[in-house]
């Protein structure tokens, strides 16, 4: 159980998007793609999304939401079957395809490269790829290659090669860059190094549209996220307002140890506690939404003592974007990870 989340909430979308080319890097409007069969298959619902130039905006959903086709979409690898696509005020299809191709870097989630090839070489090649871009060199140094500038790409570890995969969307010196899952299977410091590229890369007043299965990664570099699940984008804004709109900004979970757990804990009495605002059961545990836990955990300690409780477990946190994407889907985003999307 949990908040619900209704039409007249400003970071849900159940309408069309103000457009302004001038402003958005990339805007869709009533996007559809249907893939024949019997039945046939409705990946992208009546998709509308904009996302504004010089921001880092993170694209959320559990797989099968729609996210890589919408994705695929925006990249001009998928032809939508109807709706408006424009990408940096320009539209695939309609003549500046090359222009398009020119001014977008995409950096996919597993990027097969020449074993054989130097990182150097690598990156030489796929500047030849742009009329124009930096040096090399310049991408190499943008990912903290150089001690590896010689080393053949089959000698790179995992994060290095990630890095590599990043400047190749880079030396083109794109003015929106494509991040599909760029850190899944890093370890924590070449995330951290990813995290600054891309931080370094916005600065300059570019626009990254960013997948992760990673919430604390969507909440420290997107300045806006959306969350897509069916096919559709459910909701939208920055980490803070989406969290904000769970109503409260903290989380009590706990558990009790009896023989029936909380199965015959009521949902509606708990959230009649002071300062809860939202209940939720998952894995064994309840989750109190809370705008104050001082005064929410004595209430609900004291309640537990009434009906003879014993409690197993109890934490208080700060509610996440995790929160949020569990309480509108039903369902963890890591969850998916081994699932296709």
């Amino acid at each position: 159980m949990g908040k619900t989340f209704d039409n007249a909430s400003p970071v849900l979308i159940s309408a069309g998007c103000t457009y302004n080319e001038r402003m958005l890097a990339i805007h869709c409007l009533n996007l559809w793609k249907r893939y024949d069969g019997k039945p046939p298959v409705e990946a992208v619902r009546g998709l509308n999304l904009s996302v504004e130039v010089g921001e880092c905006f993170g694209l959320l959903g559990p797989n099968g939401a729609g996210k890589t086709t919408t994705i695929e979409i925006l990249e001009g690898l998928l032809t939508p079957t109807s709706g408006e696509v424009e990408v940096l005020g320009m539209r695939w299809g309609a003549g500046h395809d090359d222009e398009i191709k020119q001014r977008i870097g995409i950096s996919l989630q597993e990027t097969k490269l020449s074993e054989k090839l130097s990182v150097l070489e690598t990156l030489r090649l796929f500047r030849s790829f742009y009329r124009s871009g930096i040096e090399p060199e310049e991408a190499i140094a943008r990912v903290s290659l150089e001690e590896k500038a010689r080393a053949w790409v089959g000698k790179l570890s995992g994060g290095q090669r990630q890095r590599l995969a990043v400047a190749c969307a880079l030396v083109g010196d794109p003015d929106l860059l494509f991040l599909d899952e760029p850190t899944t299977g890093l370890d924590p410091q070449s995330r951290r190094q990813l995290w600054d590229i891309i931080r370094g890369f916005r600065t300059q007043g570019r626009t990254v549209l960013l997948t992760t299965h990673y919430m604390d990664e969507a909440e420290r570099l997107c300045d806006r996220v959306a969350i897509v699940d069916h096919g559709q984008v459910i909701a939208l804004g920055s980490p803070a307002e989406l969290i904000a709109s769970l109503g409260g900004e903290n989380i009590i979970e706990f558990a009790v140890n009896d023989q029936n757990g909380h199965a015959d804990l009521e949902p509606t009495a708990l959230a009649s506690l002071p300062s809860v605002r939202a209940v939720r059961a998952e894995s064994g545990r309840l989750s109190l939404s809370v705008t104050q836990p001082h005064v929410a955990l004595p209430a609900l300690l004291e309640r537990l003592q009434q009906e003879g409780r014993e409690l197993a477990h109890l934490t208080t946190r700060h509610a996440s974007l995790e929160d949020v994407f569990v309480t509108l889907t039903g369902r963890h985003l890591r969850d998916e990870e081994s699932s296709p999307s």
